[in-house]
């Protein structure tokens, strides 16, 4: 994208202050807000009692592409800001404010779970427009091998050259050459495709979520938008979250249009490969490249995220792809294991008729999570022979609310301590999850509890040790 230059900058910024008189019949003061990867410049102006944001882009197509969906998509009914005005050239207009709370931010609360469905359900609407709709407002191609190709070589030379990977270049397109066949073979169910639909790309406003960011828009697989939104590097989800939260898109995608949804789980699994690579390689353009710290940062999470579907076997069509995960998940640890100096989360339950666990770190502390006071599946004849890791027991405690949100409360309050002994150089941190026998109730949560802060943190060990089970292991490979 072409960046502005100064004059034009100044310009436009002249131009916004005139659109908002035109609209409200006042000055407004101007102040730039921060805006995401784009060449694009985001301003707020205000009077002091009405609000609007300015947008100023050379880009004029995807302007238009952006003002024509807006109103397209609102007369549909789905939340997207409003156009006020528009400059004559097109190269700046004035929308709706939503204000500055986003999804990605409230997703970080206990009630992540219900506000990532609300999102995904009213993507099944927009993902199901009927096409007469907006196939005239969309300004890019369908989605095509071409468009694969391009985010797959993203991947391979702006992540796997910069971060110095070995890899084997006829094997790896080989291995490209497969997966865009798979997603290009006309087989994937399609329609509006948003292209770019993030957490952060979904605003918060009156209790409803609102859109933005949709000018990329265009024909294709539209479970391509569920999963950028599930498999976001640092979404705060753990792997079975995301899990389920596909499942519950699958589920809604198959009301609307009839298809089975295995199929559409099996459509989703074939773009999570291609959505992981990509991310990676937009991360190495803009962290490796660019040195932009917060890419640098985002490089881990997406590595585990990619080492996953690994050990899912979801990389077994793609042996290439697959060698060179286990290349970067062993690249990302090396130097922690050989110096032996990263943070280990010792995750235990246990019976308090036994006692406390033992910290044999030598520095005492840590957190002890009593989950007596949650319904205990032991109680039962049914589940008196079985343990928290066994699915009937997993369902009898995620009937209701209650385990999962005592688990998200003990992350909620640990993570502050992990961010400050990985800061620190500290080593060991001890988290105990305690019930009667040590059997139901307190190996779900240690479990539960795992699987979010190895999601949360890519970086750290996370060992369990299941006491009175006498099981311990760690919650992926070292």
């Amino acid at each position: 994208m072409a960046k502005i230059n100064r004059m034009a900058l100044d310009q436009g910024i002249e131009l916004l202050l005139n659109l908002f008189y035109k609209k409200f019949h006042s000055r407004a003061e101007i102040q730039a807000l921060t805006g995401g990867g784009s060449a694009r410049k985001y301003y707020r102006l205000t009077d002091g009692l009405v609000s609007a944001v300015g947008v100023i882009s050379n880009e004029i197509s995807e302007n238009e592409a952006f003002i024509s969906l807006s109103k397209a998509l609102k007369h549909s009914g789905i939340n997207v800001p409003e156009i006020f005005e528009v400059s004559d050239d097109a190269e700046c207009y004035l929308l709706q404010d939503l204000g500055d709370e986003m999804l990605m931010d409230a997703l970080k609360g206990a009630d992540k779970m219900n506000l990532a469905k609300k999102a995904l359900s009213i993507l099944t609407r927009i993902n199901t427009l009927p096409e007469d709709i907006w196939i005239d407002k969309v300004i890019y191609p369908p989605f095509s091998q071409r468009l694969v190709y391009w985010d797959l070589n993203y991947f391979k030379y702006d992540f796997l050259k910069p971060y110095d990977v070995e890899f084997d270049e006829s094997l790896l397109e080989d291995d490209f050459q497969r997966l865009s066949s798979q997603l290009t073979s006309g087989q994937l169910l399609e329609g509006l495709m948003y292209r770019d639909f993030q957490s952060r790309n979904i605003m918060l406003k009156d209790g409803e979520m609102w859109f933005i960011d949709y000018q990329g828009a265009r024909r294709g697989p539209v479970v391509y938008d569920a999963v950028s939104f599930v498999w976001q590097a640092k979404a705060p989800f753990s792997f079975d979250e995301r899990e389920k939260l596909i499942d519950f898109y699958a589920a809604s995608l198959s009301q609307v249009t009839g298809l089975e949804e295995s199929e559409i789980r099996h459509q989703c699994e074939k773009l999570e490969v291609l959505r992981c690579l990509q991310v990676l390689g937009a991360y190495g353009f803009r962290g490796l490249i660019q040195k932009k710290t917060h890419f640098l940062e985002s490089i881990p999470f997406a590595v585990r995220n990619l080492m996953y579907l690994r050990e899912k076997g979801r990389l077994d069509d793609f042996p290439e792809i697959k060698k060179i995960t286990g290349i970067l998940w062993e690249k990302e640890n090396r130097g922690k294991q050989e110096d032996q100096d990263f943070l280990e989360v010792k995750v235990f339950s246990f019976s308090y008729k036994r006692g406390y666990p033992e910290d044999n770190s030598g520095n005492g502390g840590g957190f002890i999570f009593d989950c007596r006071a949650i319904h205990n599946p032991g109680r039962y004849d049914k589940y008196k022979t079985l343990t928290g890791r066994d699915t009937s027991v997993i369902e009898f405690l995620e009937k209701t609310d209650e385990a999962q949100e005592f688990v998200e409360m003990a992350v909620k309050m640990v993570v502050p301590s992990i961010e400050r002994y990985i800061k620190r150089g500290f080593t060991s941190l001890q988290v105990g999850f305690g019930c009667t026998g040590g059997q139901h109730r307190s190996v779900y949560c240690a479990e539960k509890f795992a699987k979010e802060i190895a999601s949360l943190f890519p970086n750290i060990k996370i060992s369990i040790t299941h006491r009175e089970q006498n099981i311990r292991f760690s919650y992926l490979p070292e």
